[in-house]
């Protein structure tokens, strides 16, 4: 699931996007821009599939994309590189406000986390792209690393994909494993 969100800084809006693994709640890929467009959305999905294939968690075909119906998402270029990599697009129904919560959650979770003001991840003012970059990159590696979700047994996302990828005959047993995701 992809989304993407505004960071204010001195020299203006630097643009946040994510893809989040809803089975396990990973941030697996993540970009930063002072522009909304195409490209910026499309560097967060390479991301995301460059770090599964270096991590041996590959994206297998037929695994679906979904997004918001913003123009970035529903753009000609887009739906192509979607489709190139062998994933099935999904896009939620327009001007409904829950077709994305999963993604608006973590977003959230990163600005109240990390960039609010007197977060650990931050290290003074935002005046740059550059600083909004270095504070997401942590906050990235801790929220997959370090941050225990309720969801996943109090578990970190990357302990409960190691677990799921260790078992050969599927998902780890428990709460998380047996719930619908959004």
């Amino acid at each position: 699931m992809t989304d993407f969100t505004y960071v204010p800084t001195w020299s203006g809006f630097v643009y946040v996007a994510f893809a989040i693994d809803l089975y396990s709640r990973a941030m697996v890929g993540w970009s930063a821009s002072t522009c909304k467009d195409v490209t910026f959305v499309e560097a967060c999905l390479n991301m995301a599939l460059w770090r599964r294939d270096h991590t041996s968690r590959p994206v297998l075909p037929g695994m679906i994309h979904h997004s918001d119906a913003g123009s970035q998402y529903t753009s000609v270029r887009f739906t192509e590189t979607v489709a190139l990599h062998g994933l099935s697009a999904s896009i939620g129904s327009v001007g409904d406000a829950y077709d994305n919560a999963a993604a608006e959650t973590a977003i959230g979770l990163y600005k109240n986390e990390a960039v609010t003001s007197g977060s650990p991840f931050r290290t003074g003012p935002l005046r740059t792209l550059a600083d909004v970059e270095h504070l997401t990159m942590n906050y990235v590696q801790w929220y997959n690393e370090a941050r225990l979700h309720g969801e996943l047994g109090h578990l970190t996302p990357e302990e409960y994909e190691q677990a799921f990828y260790a078992l050969p005959t599927g998902p780890p047993s428990g709460d998380a494993a047996n719930k619908k995701t959004a």
